[in-house]
């Protein structure tokens, strides 16, 4: 994989892995050792959890091997590798969130479904996976360009499959929750909309408050716009010379970071 500028468009991935032309890459896991003691933690959108040892995966042929069996009408949402006793934590874009230890989700092979690892109600869906690594804060963004980040102690431990708790005040101000991360303050994030504007932001600006409110404005998204993804990435360090792009914007450059939503 060549490493690129910012606005490269990089390698086509079928240069790299054999994939059929209606496969869609879901996630990247870096592995340094395939070992038992760790472990691939899948997350399906329809809240199915699958724990498998990560040494199950250690030969992979050139056009791949079955990782997860997903059921009709679902989807595969995050893939993580853990330690096998982690704390994990599912957040749905309804704004409810479960967290559970993961020595509650047994191990299993390749080519199996998983268990549940929460009770969804009807319409809502899984948005996003964490697990709980680090002593940090969870963040969790809404489509229109609302964030916040709480105290992973304000989510406390739940029984897997349960219904889970409220992670965010979901109205029509805040629409659907598009992503949840584990953060430091810092880390930085890049958040996505709709249109292919990328907003570069410091997890430093973004105030710490409780696990239901609705948080700070990230954005101000122009009329029809929305956030659809927001990813955590390595801070650039000020004298890193990058590729221009006019679709990226720092945070705090009339982006409204700065204004109180909750």
């Amino acid at each position: 994989i060549p490493q690129a500028g910012r606005a490269t468009k990089g390698k086509p991935i079928v240069n790299l892995i054999n994939t059929n032309p209606d496969t869609r890459i879901q996630a990247m896991v870096p592995v340094r050792e395939f070992t038992d003691t760790q472990f691939l933690l899948f997350c399906t959108k329809k809240g199915t959890v699958k724990k498998s040892a990560l040494s199950q995966y250690s030969n992979v042929r050139a056009n791949g091997i079955k990782a997860i069996k997903i059921e009709a009408g679902d989807e595969l949402i995050d893939v993580q590798v853990t330690s096998g006793t982690n704390d994990i934590v599912l957040a749905t874009r309804h704004g409810l969130s479960c967290r559970f230890h993961e020595q509650d989700v047994r191990e299993m092979g390749r080519d199996t479904t998983g268990v549940k690892g929460i009770d969804l109600r009807a319409e809502d869906a899984v948005v996003g996976m964490v697990v709980i690594k680090r002593d940090a804060t969870i963040l969790v963004v809404t489509e229109r360009g609302l964030g916040k980040c709480s105290h992973i102690d304000d989510y406390r431990v739940q029984r897997r499959g349960g219904k889970g708790i409220i992670t965010v005040n979901r109205t029509e101000r805040t629409g659907d929750v598009v992503g949840v991360m584990e953060v430091l303050p810092e880390d930085e994030i890049m958040l996505i909309t709709r249109n292919g504007v990328i907003i570069r932001s410091s997890v430093a600006q973004i105030r710490v408050t409780g696990r239901i409110a609705q948080g700070v404005r990230l954005v101000n998204l122009d009329d029809g716009d929305i956030l659809t993804a927001v990813a955590r990435v390595i801070p650039e360090d000020d004298d890193t010379d990058s590729v221009g792009d006019d679709s990226v914007v720092v945070a705090g450059e009339g982006t409204g970071l700065e204004a109180d939503a909750e």
